[in-house]
């Protein structure tokens, strides 16, 4: 039947048999052929047939109203199938903010492009965001759910955040008790562009807005990480950060009883972005799921 269908689209659009069958490469009679069985399988007569003209009935104004949506829908169902099992091939272009890009995504790619031969992926590790659209790029990794209706998004890391210092630094400046002891500590710190800068805490029905301070300010969690593994402060960064340090021992979690927040309901969960399509390209796909795979389940480990 969707074979007649499509013809019976054609012939609307062209407005004559002949016409359609010239387009379509059919004979007339094919074209007449497939309409009288379409009518008869839907059992509506569709076209007022003349040697002057041809003009829709009411119930083929009916019926072509939803024909394209069903044509569109078929085919849609189609690709899909074919992409589903299509092999990931060509270039793949990823944007990744710079510390979950070099922690959790660069070493994992060689096993990726290990499994898909055909591939090659082309990745920046930027703490910017991104025009995915503008600037070519397939692929953009995220913190929080991009609010662009545009792009479609799925759950990486169900994340959150951690504070943490060394066992030397504490040993030497003392462990906090209670977030306003942070105050007197050397915090490391994300920029946020404002003059001070705070962090949230909550334990039960208890929130505190500590202001911190401290001698290291960076766009980036990667010198923030160095620098606490190094002694230097505390500092709060994504669990997937940090888990791995400690459960080594060379990092130790501070306020365990309290849940620290950069900002008042901030969100640290990351995002996989990617423009909205009836298609998704399999390399994207592959991708995501490879990551999904892999590193979903990491964050937890620290709980």
């Amino acid at each position: 039947m969707l074979n007649s269908i499509r013809i019976f689209v054609k012939v609307v659009e062209q407005g004559s048999f002949s016409r359609a069958g010239r387009i379509l490469n059919l004979a007339p009679s094919s074209i007449t052929r497939n309409i009288d069985q379409l009518e008869n399988e839907l059992g509506v007569t569709l076209f007022k047939r003349s040697t002057r003209q041809l003009v829709l009935t009411d119930e083929g104004h009916l019926f072509h109203k939803g024909a394209g949506q069903l044509l569109a829908q078929a085919d849609a169902l189609t690709q899909s199938l074919k992409v589903s099992t299509t092999e990931p091939e060509g270039v793949l272009r990823i944007s990744a903010f710079e510390s979950f890009g070099r922690i959790q995504v660069c070493p994992l790619l060689p096993e990726f492009l290990e499994r898909y031969p055909k591939l090659r992926i082309e990745i920046e590790l930027e703490n910017r965001m991104v025009d995915l659209v503008a600037e070519d790029i397939d692929l953009a990794i995220r913190i929080g759910r991009p609010a662009d209706s545009s792009l479609r998004a799925r759950l990486l890391l169900p994340s959150h955040t951690l504070l943490c210092a060394s066992p030397q630094y504490l040993e030497r400046y003392g462990t906090p008790k209670i977030p306003d002891e942070l105050e007197s500590h050397n915090c490391l710190l994300l920029r946020n562009n404002r003059q001070k800068i705070y962090w949230h805490f909550r334990a039960e029905k208890k929130s505190k807005k500590v202001p911190v301070d401290g001698n290291l300010t960076a766009t980036g969690g990667t010198p923030l990480l160095q620098a606490a593994l190094n002694g230097s402060g505390i500092a709060q960064l994504a669990s997937w950060m940090m888990v791995d340090y400690i459960e080594q021992g060379l990092l130790v979690i501070c306020l365990p009883d309290w849940k620290c927040t950069l900002h008042d309901q901030s969100c640290s969960e990351v995002y996989a972005a990617y423009r909205q399509s009836s298609y998704i390209k399999p390399s994207i796909r592959a991708f995501i799921d490879f990551l999904v795979e892999k590193i979903q389940n990491k964050t937890f480990r620290a709980n």
